[in-house]
């Protein structure tokens, strides 16, 4: 929060640019007027200086503007909202030193542009409200774009994974195990794992683990696979190995306090991606499978399979790996989940980097496009009576895009809710450099589909995998050829 006299030199600096420019006064103007130097009012109005008595007299008199209306910090109704903002704790909310933004410099925005701030603010709250933006929503934001920034790729996180496995002789050229790991949350940390009191809580089926920190207690659910817990522990160890004390307590998480929790599990998901799966490891098994001369995907299960892994920490460790090491940087992730019966599919993970590529989670309640492979892969395992993974791959060129997706996906139960399936799917944009690096691609080795984004705003005719109407998009028709009709009336009348 911006410390007391920070505040007031910069309500000041506000409140005298406003009542300048109501004035339509210049600086150079305001500096002729009262004699005070361009260059000290110019800072007076960005908060960095606060004047003395005897200058705020002068001020007073030459804007003829009372001297307690001056220096009072009651700000009329169109600042009042930016008052409010720097007084509140919305400047640590915001994660601005993730981005290389420092709270001064956001301080001059304000200060140099108060009512378009206060109008944009206005907009980003009004838009929340709309759509029912959580604080966990924006932070959850601010975070995916902090990786997308950052190509998904953390060498010092990288570099962290491999001095712990040296210090702890752990071969990363090998399968890790959770025994390996549990060894050392013991041995080292001190920890003492109990997989039996979760069991006897009826309320807390979908946690998987409870840290209790004042005694080092990990409650962990006996039932996980072998896969889980060694995530979880592997979570455990970036903790302690990188003295995050700042933290999240249970897996999956049911709150946080603020936004370097958020951060902090983010950094210990990532070391634990990485420790599980070895960035060396995986490029040479990715550089042999984009090497083969046909495709083969039972060759890209087995390398899914000699990690101890789930699909989604492989799918994910895929989105640190590509861009970094095979140049393959335009392509998203997705995670899609689907309750047994329900008409309605949600995308609940997304990340995009380098572009933006549909689809985004819509708050609208549109259909997605049931083209996508995310979505037929889900069917696919609900068809499938033994509930065994499935998978699929296929080429999505979007209507009325040039772009086209060679999309990975694959679907399994939810591990931690019954009755709900989830998919998780790579999305690589087909460009002659992706094509190049897949040596087995040729233009008919994949099925192609056009998809849309959502049903409603889908211009994909005679689909027979449409669910509903494509309403959003009639209206923008209708509204198109209201416009095209008003522009032929002017035109003829000039």
């Amino acid at each position: 929060m911006i410390i007391e006299d920070e505040y007031i030199r910069l309500i000041f600096g506000l409140k005298l640019k406003q009542i300048r420019t109501d004035k339509n006064l210049s600086l150079f103007g305001l500096s002729k007027l009262s004699g005070l130097s361009k260059s000290y009012l110019n800072e007076i109005e960005k908060g960095k200086k606060y004047p003395k008595t005897d200058k705020i007299i002068i001020l007073s008199e030459k804007l003829d503007v009372p001297y307690d209306n001056l220096v009072s910090l009651k700000l009329d109704k169109n600042l009042a909202p930016i008052g409010e903002i720097l007084q509140s704790k919305i400047l640590k909310e915001i994660p601005l030193d993730l981005f290389g933004i420092k709270e001064n410099n956001l301080i001059d925005i304000v200060a140099n542009a108060p009512a378009k701030v206060n109008a944009f603010i206005s907009t980003i709250i009004k838009i929340a409200q709309n759509y029912n933006l959580t604080r966990e929503s924006f932070f959850l934001a601010s975070l995916r774009s902090y990786q997308e920034a950052h190509s998904n790729y953390f060498e010092d996180i990288e570099t962290d994974v491999e001095k712990f496995a040296e210090s702890y002789h752990l071969n990363l050229n090998k399968r890790i195990t959770s025994t390996d790991l549990e060894d050392i949350l013991i041995e080292e940390y001190g920890y003492t794992i109990n997989d039996k009191e979760l069991r006897k809580h009826d309320n807390l089926g979908e946690l998987r683990n409870i840290f209790i920190p004042q005694k080092k207690i990990l409650l962990i659910d006996s039932t996980i696979s072998e896969a889980q817990k060694t995530f979880i522990y592997a979570k455990e160890l970036a903790y302690n190995f990188l003295n995050i004390n700042d933290r999240l307590f249970t897996f999956p998480w049911i709150k946080f306090e603020n936004f370097d929790q958020v951060l902090n599990n983010f950094i210990a998901s990532y070391f634990a991606g990485a420790l599980i799966i070895p960035r060396k490891s995986l490029t040479e098994k990715l550089t042999q499978f984009f090497s083969l001369e046909e495709w083969k995907p039972l060759e890209l299960h087995k390398i899914i399979k000699h990690f101890n892994c789930s699909h989604e920490t492989f799918y994910q460790r895929l989105t640190n790996i590509l861009p970094k090491y095979f140049n393959i940087k335009n392509l998203f992730f997705l995670r899609f989940t689907h309750k047994l019966n329900s008409p309605e599919f949600r995308l609940n993970k997304e990340l995009h980097i380098t572009q933006q590529q549909a689809p985004h989670a819509n708050r609208n309640n549109d259909h997605y496009c049931r083209r996508w492979i995310s979505i037929k892969t889900i069917k696919d395992l609900e068809k499938n009576s033994k509930k065994r993974p499935t998978f699929g791959v296929q080429i999505s060129s979007y209507v009325n895009q040039k772009n086209e997706y060679l999309v990975l996906s694959s679907a399994t139960t939810d591990p931690f809710k019954e009755e709900i399936n989830r998919s998780v799917s790579i999305g690589m944009l087909l460009s002659a450099n992706l094509k190049k690096k897949l040596n087995f691609f040729k233009e008919d080795t994949f099925e192609k589909k056009l998809v849309g984004v959502t049903c409603e705003t889908c211009a994909v005719e005679n689909c027979k995998e449409r669910t509903a109407e494509p309403t959003r998009l009639e209206k923008q028709k209708k509204y198109k050829k209201i416009a095209t009709t008003v522009a032929q009336i002017i035109s003829s009348y000039s």
